[in-house]
C-alpha cells in the first residue's frame, strides 16, 4: 500500500514493527489476539475525525468522507479479523471491502474457530449466514487480528474510528438535520467531550443517567416517527386513517425535537451544569429509634478528659439535656452520621477528619461543631458526586468546615425538607450548595467559596433565606434556575445583608428562556444590566461569550428598598456601617453617596428583574387558562408571585457585574 503520512495517525510508516498493544478476546474459544485500539486518548480521536476523516463535511456527507478516508488507509484484503456481534464472535478472513457500504467482503478462517450463546451457529450455519448477507460485515462490528510487523497498524486504527464513531457519536436522526453547518463542530466535538468526560468522571453519575434515558428515549421515538412517516408515503389515498397518522407524526416529530434540544444542552460542556437535572434522592429516613431515646452522638479522635469535662459542662449536663440522655462516641463524623436517628445530635469536636463517602441525611438531626469552624475541618477524600445530601424535614447545620475535592457534584444538596446552615465554612470544588424543587434553605453567618460553578444554586418551586454571608471566589455567585416552565413553582428568594464579591461572572444569575417580548422590546429606553449569553460558542475560544444588551422588565416588588435603621437613615451598607464625624468634606460624602447609590441599585435591579420574571410567568399561566376555555380561577394560583427581598447586600469586584439573566 503506498505510504500516505496525510492519512496516518502515528506518524510514518518506515519505522518495523506495530506501534500498538495486544490484547485477549473474552470468551472460552481460542481465538487469535486482536489490536488494543479501544484505549485511544481524547485528541487522537479528536485529531482523526477533524483532520482526516470528517473535516468540514456536512451530516449528508458523513458517509462518503468516511469511505474517501478508508480508500486512503485501509488494507483491501489479506488480514484476519473477529466478527463479533450481540450474539455471536467467529473468525474471518477479509478478501475485499465495500468502502462505498463502509462493509468488508470476508469468508470463514480455517480452522472454523466461533463461539455462541448457544451451539446452533455451526460450521454450515455460518456459511448460509454469510451467503444471505453476501458475504459482506460492517466493519465496525470486525476487531483485527493482531499483528506485529505493523503492517495493519493503520487498518485497525480505521476500523476503530468506524467503530467508535457510530456506536458513540453518530445518531440515526443526524442526516436529517439541516446541511448548512460543520457537522465536526456541531455535533461531533460536544459528543466527543462528553464521552471522556464520563470517562474521567467529571460528570455526575446522574446527569449521565439522565443523558442515556434521553438518548433511548429519542431512539425509540424515532424508530416510531419513521415507521408512520413510511407508512404514508406507502399510501395513495387520502383516508381518514392517513390523517391520523399524519396528526401522529407531526406529534411524535415534536416530542423528537424537544428530546433533541435537551440532549444537545448536555453534550454543550458551557450548559450542562447550567440548566442542571432534576436528581431525585432515594435516601429513606430511618425515623424515631424504636426504643423511642435520642442519642448525642459526641465525635472526637481523642478524647482528653478536659475536653470531655468542657462538654459535659456546655453541651451534655443533665440540666440542659435531660437525666436520660445516652452518649455515644465516634472517631469519625460519617460513622456517627449514619448511626443517627430523628431527633439525634451529632457534636462535633475540634479536629481534621478526611471521610471517603457521603454524608446522607435524611433524618431530622443536627450536626454541630464544638469550637469555630476554622478548627473542626471534615475534608472529602476520593472521586464521588456528592458530599452531603440533606432530605430531612429540619436538618441544623452548625460551626463546621467543609472541605471538598474531586468532586463532580456541589458540596451540599437539600433534596427535600429544610437544611439550616450557620457559621459555617464552606471550600468547594465544583458547585456550591444545590436547593432542589420543593425544598427549604435558610443559610446565615457562612462562608463560601472555590465553587467552579455557582455558589448557591436555587431550583424552581424552593425557598432559599441567605442572611449576612460570604460568597465569593466562585464561578457565578447566584444561580437562579428557569421557572418559567408551566410545570414549576416560582421559588421564594430573601436575601438579606450578603457580601457577594470577586466572582468571575456576575454576583447573581438569572437563567430563563427567550421571550417574544425580549426581541420586541430591544429597543427599550432602560438598556443596562441584562446581557445574553449565546448558546453556541466559538469552538476556537470556547470562552468568549458574546454579549447582547436586553432589557429590564418595569415592575414593583417587595422589600426592595434599603431598610431604616433606628435613627431613619438608609442601612444598606450592612452590621458594619459606622457614624462619620461632620468633618467629612463634600468630595467624600459624594463619593460615599454614589457608592451607597449603586449598593441600593444593584439590590433594586436583582428584586425588580426577578419579579418581572414572576409577573411573566403569571401571564403566561393566565393565557394557558383562557386558551382552555377557564376564565375565572382562584386569585392566588392566578397572581402567584415570587416573594423577593433583596435588601442591604452588597455586590463588590464581580467579573461582570452584579446581576444578569442567561437567556436560551
Amino acid at each position: 500500500q503506498e505510504d500516505d503520512d496525510s492519512c496516518s495517525d502515528y506518524g510514518s510508516r518506515d519505522k518495523p514493527g506495530t506501534a500498538l498493544g495486544r490484547t485477549v478476546p473474552d470468551g472460552n474459544v481460542l481465538f487469535p489476539d486482536i489490536f488494543h485500539t479501544d484505549h485511544l486518548l481524547f485528541y487522537e480521536r479528536f485529531k482523526a475525525y477533524q483532520d482526516y476523516i470528517l473535516a468540514d463535511c456536512k451530516a449528508s456527507e458523513v458517509k462518503e468522507f468516511t469511505a474517501e478516508y478508508l480508500e486512503k488507509v485501509l488494507e483491501p484484503s489479506g488480514w484476519q479479523a473477529v466478527w463479533h456481534t450481540n450474539v455471536f464472535e467467529v473468525l474471518v478472513e477479509v478478501v475485499d471491502v465495500e468502502y462505498s457500504a463502509l462493509k468488508a467482503v470476508v469468508q470463514l478462517s480455517e480452522p472454523f474457530l466461533c463461539e455462541s450463546r448457544d451451539s446452533t451457529f455451526t460450521l454450515e450455519c455460518m456459511q448460509e449466514l454469510l451467503e444471505l448477507k453476501e458475504r459482506q460485515v460492517p466493519l465496525q462490528e470486525l476487531r483485527v487480528v493482531y499483528d506485529e510487523s505493523g503492517e495493519f497498524d493503520q487498518t485497525a486504527l480505521a476500523v476503530e474510528h468506524v467503530r467508535f464513531f457510530y456506536q458513540r457519536i453518530w445518531r440515526t436522526w443526524d442526516e436529517e438535520e439541516e446541511d448548512d453547518f460543520d457537522y465536526f463542530v456541531r455535533c461531533v466535538e460536544p459528543r466527543l467531550r462528553l464521552h471522556y468526560d464520563i470517562l474521567e468522571h467529571r460528570v455526575p453519575s446522574g446527569l449521565v443517567a439522565d443523558y442515556q434515558n434521553l438518548l433511548s428515549q429519542c431512539e425509540e421515538l424515532y424508530r416510531k416517527f419513521l415507521d408512520v412517516r413510511n407508512s404514508i408515503s406507502s399510501s395513495d389515498s387520502d383516508s381518514e386513517v392517513e390523517n391520523v397518522s399524519m396528526v401522529e407524526g407531526l406529534k411524535l416529530y415534536e416530542k423528537i425535537e424537544h428530546l433533541k434540544q435537551k440532549l444537545k444542552l448536555i453534550e454543550n460542556p458551557l450548559l450542562r451544569y447550567v440548566f442542571g437535572y432534576q436528581k431525585c434522592s432515594g435516601l429513606q429516613a430511618k425515623g424515631l429509634r424504636p426504643t423511642g431515646t435520642k442519642i448525642a452522638h459526641v465525635v472526637s479522635s481523642t478524647m482528653m478528659a478536659s475536653l470531655l469535662q468542657s462538654l459535659i459542662r456546655d453541651k451534655l449536663c443533665p440540666e440542659s439535656c435531660g437525666e436520660k440522655l445516652e452518649i455515644q462516641f465516634h472517631n469519625d463524623p460519617l460513622a456517627a452520621v449514619n448511626a443517627c436517628y430523628e431527633g439525634d445530635t451529632v457534636i462535633i469536636c475540634p479536629g481534621h477528619y478526611v471521610v471517603d463517602g457521603v454524608f446522607c441525611i435524611a433524618d431530622s438531626v443536627e450536626l454541630e461543631g464544638y469550637g469555630l469552624p476554622d478548627d473542626i475541618v471534615i475534608e472529602k477524600r476520593g472521586k464521588g458526586d456528592n458530599f452531603v445530601d440533606c432530605t430531612g424535614a429540619n436538618i441544623k447545620i452548625s460551626s463546621l468546615k467543609l472541605v471538598q475535592h474531586d468532586a463532580v457534584e456541589g458540596i451540599l444538596n437539600v433534596h427535600h425538607g429544610k437544611t439550616t446552615l450557620e457559621n459555617c465554612v464552606l471550600q468547594c470544588e465544583t458547585t456550591g450548595i444545590t436547593i432542589r424543587t420543593s425544598a427549604e434553605l435558610l443559610m446565615k453567618n457562612s462562608d463560601l467559596y472555590g465553587a467552579k460553578g455557582a455558589g448557591v444554586e436555587i431550583y424552581p418551586g424552593s425557598t432559599c433565606t441567605l442572611l449576612d454571608n460570604g460568597i465569593h471566589h466562585c464561578k457565578e455567585g447566584i444561580l437562579i434556575k428557569n421557572f418559567l416552565d408551566e410545570h414549576y413553582d416560582i421559588p421564594k428568594i430573601t436575601m438579606v445583608n450578603n457580601m457577594i464579591h470577586n466572582n468571575e461572572g456576575y454576583g447573581v444569575v438569572l437563567v430563563r428562556p427567550t421571550m417574544p417580548s425580549d426581541v420586541k422590546d430591544a429597543s427599550a429606553d432602560r438598556t443596562k444590566g441584562i446581557f445574553l449569553f449565546l448558546e453556541e460558542t466559538s469552538r476556537t475560544n470556547r470562552s468568549s461569550i458574546a454579549r447582547f444588551l436586553d432589557c429590564i422588565f418595569h415592575k414593583q416588588v417587595w422589600n426592595t428598598q434599603p431598610t431604616q435603621s433606628g435613627d431613619g437613615t438608609a442601612c444598606v451598607e450592612g452590621p458594619r456601617q459606622e457614624e462619620r464625624p461632620e468633618c467629612v468634606t463634600d468630595e467624600l460624602e459624594l463619593y460615599e453617596q454614589a457608592e451607597i447609590s449603586e449598593q441600593t441599585e444593584g439590590n433594586y435591579e436583582i428584586a425588580n428583574e426577578l419579579g418581572a420574571t414572576s409577573a411573566k410567568k403569571s401571564q403566561m399561566h393566565k393565557k394557558r387558562l383562557s386558551e382552555l376555555g377557564i376564565t375565572e380561577a382562584d386569585d392566588n394560583l392566578m397572581s402567584q408571585e415570587m416573594f423577593v427581598s433583596i435588601v442591604g447586600n452588597q455586590f463588590k469586584w464581580n467579573g461582570k457585574g452584579s446581576f444578569g439573566t442567561f437567556l436560551f
